[in-house]
């Protein structure tokens, strides 16, 4: 079995694309369930201190998640209280090896925050024999927009975030 990265790995690729990888120890099937059931991802999305309080899915080409995160550590000073919104749009689903969509930045109403960067994401789910490696390509229009990503904390918050799901999947 190959031994799971202890941390999330990162590159920027062509200026505008961010490259995120990371073994986790648990078969595929596992792992691309917990990104697409409602069920997992309660237990696991977002950062420390951030709890899922809106999560409606609808997997499948052209459907979508809506989804809120919600601080609720009062350590976090000003974020506490702070709610962040996001509608990820499915354009293929192939399970167990890939997912693609567009994610945006929304309100509670699921409109789209064009005043945002949207992130265009292939995720792949590559089988290692009882451990996953996930792949996650997210690609923005400029390399400013990804700037504008990674100044609002996205990398500290993304490997928080799958800190998460390796504990989770530890407890399966």
């Amino acid at each position: 079995m190959t031994s799971a990265a202890p941390t999330l790995t990162h590159r920027i690729e062509q200026d505008k694309e961010l490259v995120l990888e990371r073994t986790f120890q648990a078969p595929r099937d596992l792992v691309f369930q917990a990104f697409t059931t409602p069920e997992h991802l309660r237990q696991w999305w977002g950062p420390r201190g951030w709890t899922l309080i809106h999560n409606d899915l609808d997997l499948r080409p052209g459907g979508r998640w809506h989804y809120c995160m919600k601080c609720e550590d009062k350590n976090q000073g000003d974020f506490y209280g702070m709610e962040s919104w996001g509608l990820a749009v499915y354009d293929e689903i192939r399970a167990p090896e890939e997912l693609v969509y567009t994610d945006y930045f929304s309100d509670a109403e699921g409109t789209i925050n064009d005043a945002l960067p949207a992130t265009r994401s292939v995720v792949t789910f590559e089988d290692l024999g009882g451990a996953t490696r996930v792949v996650s390509r997210s690609a923005y229009a400029t390399p400013e927009a990804l700037k504008a990503v990674l100044d609002m904390g996205m990398l500290q918050g993304i490997s928080e975030t799958w800190d998460r799901l390796a504990e989770h999947l530890a407890e399966r």
